[in-house]
C-alpha cells in the first residue's frame, strides 16, 4: 500500500495532559481523508506534528515517504498548510503575498506570477490582488491561504477547519477547488466539524476521541450504511448534558 502519511504510536503529553495517545494513521496516496472528533480530541495538535509545528513526546511520522525527525524539511517543500487560526502578512497586497510564499519556495519569478494570476482569478480574488490583505473578509483571506498553500503544487495539502466562518459562496468556492486537486491525485487531510461537508468530499476518514484514533478507513466502512453523523455520535458518544435540560422544550407550550 502506498501511504502519503504514515504515523507510528504519535503521541503528544503537555505536562500532564496527554493530548495525542499512540495514533496510528494510514493515508493512502490521492485520496481525501477527513479527520473528525469533537473539541479538544487532539486534532489540531495532531496536524500541527504532521507539519512540523510541534514536536511529538514520542513516536514518529512519515509525509511522502519522508522520517519528519529526519528529513522534515524535504517533506514539507512537498506539503501546504492551511491552518486554523491564519497567519497573513496583512500589510502586503493579495498579489504580493503569493509572490513572497513563491520566493519561499524557490520558484522562478515568471511561474510565480503565472500561478498567482491563475490561484486569484480561481478563487475570486482578481478585483482585490493589489487591496491590503488587512483589508479582507474572514472568507476572503482563508481563499488566499488556500492559494499560498497551493501555489507551489503539493503533493499533499492540510486543511485545519477551512469552511469554518466563512459564507456559502466562499465554501463553494472553496470546495470546488478541493475537489479538482484530488481529480489530479493530490491527497488532501482535512478537519472540520461540518460533517455534511465531510461527507460529500471525502473518500476516507479517521475519528480521533480524547486523543486516540478510535476508527479509520473507507467512508462506507466507517459509516457502516449509516450517516456519517449518526456514525461520529455512535464512536464518541452523546455529551453527557444531552438529555438533561431545556425542559421547557419537552412539553408543549
Amino acid at each position: 500500500m502506498d501511504y502519503c502519511i504514515e504515523t507510528f504510536g504519535l503521541t503528544k503529553d503537555f505536562g500532564s495532559l496527554r493530548a495525542v495517545d499512540t495514533v496510528d494513521l494510514r493515508v493512502e496516496r490521492g485520496t481525501f481523508y477527513g479527520f473528525l472528533g469533537p473539541n479538544g480530541a487532539g486534532k489540531s495538535t495532531t496536524i500541527k506534528m504532521l507539519t512540523g509545528l510541534l514536536a511529538p513526546t514520542s513516536g514518529t511520522a512519515r509525509l511522502l515517504g519522508h522520517d519528519l525527525s529526519r528529513d522534515g524539511l524535504a517533506a514539507k517543500q512537498r506539503v501546504g498548510v492551511v491552518p486554523e487560526e491564519l497567519c497573513l502578512f496583512e500589510n502586503l497586497t493579495a498579489r504580493e503575498y503569493l509572490t513572497f510564499i513563491g520566493r519561499m519556495y524557490k520558484m522562478p519569478k515568471a511561474v510565480i506570477a503565472e500561478r498567482s494570476g491563475e490561484l486569484l482569478a480561481l478563487l475570486g480574488l482578481v478585483d482585490a490582488e493589489r487591496t491590503l490583505v488587512v483589508e479582507f473578509s474572514h472568507g476572503m483571506k482563508k481563499k488566499l491561504s488556500l492559494a499560498a498553500a497551493l501555489i507551489h503544487d503539493p503533493d499533499l495539502l492540510f486543511l485545519d477547519e477551512p469552511f469554518e466562518g466563512i459564507d456559502a459562496i466562499a465554501s463553494r468556492t472553496i470546495r470546488t477547488v478541493l475537489e479538482r486537486l484530488v481529480g489530479r491525485e493530490s491527497t488532501i487531510f482535512l478537519t472540520s466539524h461540518i460533517l455534511e461537508i465531510v461527507e460529500k468530499l471525502c473518500s476516507h476518514v479517521g475519528i480521533i476521541h480524547r486523543g486516540r484514533l478510535v476508527k479509520q478507513g473507507p467512508l462506507a466502512e466507517v459509516a457502516e450504511g449509516n450517516s456519517l453523523e449518526q456514525a461520529f455520535i455512535e464512536v464518541v458518544g452523546e455529551p453527557e448534558h444531552a438529555a438533561t435540560g431545556l425542559s421547557w422544550l419537552e412539553a408543549p407550550g
